[in-house]
Formats: structure tokens, sequence, C-alpha cells
């Protein structure tokens, strides 16, 4: 590719005139670049880069400070960790956070990020605020939507996805223009203590996925031949004990993460809708999310009615549709957040699981607050008088009595 091409296509693009810009800063390769199209396409000299810390770790934190260093800027760091977790995370598990096979997360941080960016961007008197999103993803819908909310009066700037830049484009500006790059696979990573997303809309059908590429996961093939038992106790549906240790999510999801990783569990390779309607090839790893989503729903099925159940699982694909499409201010989630959050009163238990090569074994459940009742259904229990069903059945077979009257029955 021409440099010299890319930069005419550009330099010819017409650009709002703004003095002063709040850029969401991660360090990656789109937000890193963006700070040099400031400079030279916009023509901005007050530069706000806000980084904000949603447990994507230490070493991801280090390394964007290295390259606003060599950038010539200073990032404002936001620690969102704790609400991150106790807030949003909560609500996602509670709600058994599901998009398509997605546990959802980045939709959910991209909100958060942005909302931080837009609160301080005007709190700093900025006329505008950027973000790295392409025009082919779901983050531009995310971060517009809020902020709208949050900072209506002010200019929105999306150079990746207004100059038309393919990532080819991008990684030769990159290199012309001395901004570092270190992705690991063309398209990068988006990581969360709950969900990493590998090279988002960049994953070919057929493309293989090199062992280098995961963070926790070990592939199954290579996973020990020894299952390792972990246990997990719930409080109202939040995970509160790992391995009999009370600890914040904070604590717990890292380590989850690590023990179900090393025992193959938690990859996601997967076709999703976005939000655009368009589908790609999505691949995802979040071993505690496996693991926890699976012992919570079956603490669920555990503890809940039928009709509860029934209920929920509608509100819960309203949820994860909402919060994937950007919508986690809209009013209706905070309304379906209530129904959860009552519903999860009596999800409470303990769960002993085996891990193997990328399976999760559920062999021992405790609650004190479970539906479940042997003495009553199990057919080895006397429990109730079975002839006293005998009119029950009648009267709920004579719906079944009248069709075969009228006839007319399909197989």
């Amino acid at each position: 590719m021409d440099v010299k091409a890319i930069e005419a296509k550009i330099f010819a693009t017409p650009v709002p005139k703004v003095k002063k810009v709040a850029l969401a800063y991660s360090g990656g390769l789109d937000s890193s670049l963006s700070i040099e199209l400031l400079r030279r396409a916009y023509k901005v000299r007050d530069i706000v880069p806000i980084t904000c810390d949603v447990g994507q770790g230490d070493e991801e934190i280090r390394v964007s400070k290295a390259k606003a260093k060599t950038l010539g800027v200073k990032p404002i760091l936001i620690d969102l960790k704790k609400e991150f977790t106790e807030n949003w995370l909560a609500r996602a598990i509670r709600a058994n956070s599901d998009y398509e096979g997605y546990p959802v997360s980045t939709s959910m941080t991209r909100q958060l990020v942005a909302r931080e960016v837009a609160q301080k961007g005007r709190e700093l008197g900025c006329d505008a605020l950027m973000e790295g999103s392409t025009g082919k993803g779901n983050d531009q819908y995310r971060m517009h939507n809020v902020f709208k909310m949050f900072a209506p009066g002010l200019q929105i700037l999306v150079p990746v996805r207004d100059f038309d830049m393919t990532r080819g484009e991008e990684r030769v500006l990159c290199e012309a223009w001395g901004v570092p790059v270190d992705e690991q696979i063309e398209g990068g990573d988006d990581k969360t203590m709950w969900c990493r997303s590998i090279a988002s809309g960049a994953i070919g059908l057929d493309q293989e996925l090199p062992d280098e590429i995961w963070m926790w996961l070990v592939p199954p093939e290579k996973a020990p031949d020894k299952t390792e038992e972990i246990t997990i106790q719930f409080t109202e549906g939040i995970p509160t004990h790992l391995d009999g240790r009370k600890m914040p999510l904070g604590r717990l999801i890292p380590q989850l993460n690590v023990i179900a990783g090393r025992s193959g569990v938690g990859k996601i390779d997967m076709f999703e809708d976005g939000i655009m309607d368009l589908k790609s090839r999505e691949i995802y790893e979040a071993p505690a999310a496996h693991v926890v989503l699976r012992c919570h729903r079956d603490l669920e099925q555990f503890c809940l009615t039928k009709d509860e159940l029934a209920f929920k699982r509608i509100v819960e694909a309203k949820w994860a549709y909402l919060v994937y499409h950007g919508m986690w201010f809209h009013p209706l989630r905070a309304e379906l957040d209530a129904f959860v959050a009552a519903s999860q009163k009596f999800v409470s238990g303990t769960y002993r699981v085996g891990l193997y090569k990328g399976n999760v074994d559920i062999r021992k459940r405790e609650s004190a607050t479970s539906l479940f009742s042997p003495e009553i259904r199990s057919i080895k229990a006397k429990g109730f008088s079975q002839t006293a069903c005998r009119d029950a059945a009648l009267v709920r077979g004579i719906p079944f009595e009248i069709l075969a009257r009228r006839g007319g029955i399909e197989d």
C-alpha cells in the first residue's frame, strides 16, 4: 500500500473544526493512531487521552502507558474495576448474560468507558469526543449512544470509520508515522476479566487459530489428563466463594479464569449477528464465565419455579439484546434488572465442579433454598398417595377427549 495515497485520502476528507478532544485511549492500534490523526488531520493540539481500567490487567495498562509516552501524551487513568465487577458484571451473571452464545462483556465495557469519557470530556471543557471504532462493527453504535446521552452537545469523531480506512491502511500509517503497534493477530484483542475477544471481525471462515493467541486457555488436547475439582458458592445469584474462600468478584473471576483455562474450558468459536445484521466469525475465551454461568443456570433450575424460569428466559434474552446493542442506559434495562434482582432472593448454594479438557461436570449441588423434594417426587419414595392423581389426570384429559370428538387430528 502507498502511504502517500492513504494520506491523500485522509487529508482530502472534510473534518469538523474542534479545539479540545477527549479520546477513549486503550493503547491499541486504533486509539494510538487516533492521536496522530488528531494532530495531522484534525489539527488539534489539546488532546485528552482517557484510559479506563475495567480489569484488562496490569500488563495491558503498563503497555498502554508506554505507548502513550512514545506518542507524547499522558493519559488520565480511571479505575473502574470495582464498578464493573460489582455493578455491571454482577448484573450480567444474575441475568445469565448470553447473546447468541457470547457472554456479553465488551458490550458492557464499551458503554462504561464511553460514559466516563463523555463525563470527563464535559468536565474538562472539551468540544469533541473521539473513539476508534470501525464502520463495520458494533462498538460505533455503543459508544455513540452513550456519548449522546452523557455529552449531547459535543462533536463525535470516529476516524477509522470517517476516513474509511482498512486495517492494512492503518498499519501502513502507523509504520510511517511512528505509532507503536504490537498486535499478535490482525484485529487485536479486547480483554476484560469476564471475556476476551480475539481479532473481532477479522477471522476468516476456515482460518486456523494458533495456540499462542490464547491468554488463559490451554487447548483441550494439551490440557492435563486429570480432572481438577473446584467449589463455587453463590449468594443470591452472585459467586461469593471459590474453594471455600470468600472473595469479591474482582478476585474470584481472574482466579477462575486461570484454573478453568488450564483445563481447556472457555473457548467460543461462533457466528455472531452484529448490530448491522451482518454475520461474523467471532472468537472468544471466557473460562470463568463458562463455569459460572453453567452453575448459575443450574442453580436457578434447582431453586426457582417453572413459571419463574420460563419468564426469566424471556427477560434474559431481552436483557442481553439491549446490552449488546448499546442500550445499557435505556430505561428498559433497569426495569428488567428489577425483575432479575427479585428472582435471585432464593438462588443460593454451593457447587462442586470437575474440569477436564474443556468439559464442566457438576458433581455435587447443595442449597438450603432449593425446590427439589425427592421425598415427594422420587418414584422410590412413598411421598403421597398416587391414587389421588387419578381424578387430576381425568380432568386434564377432558380437552383432548373433546378434540377427539371433533376429529381432524393430524399426525
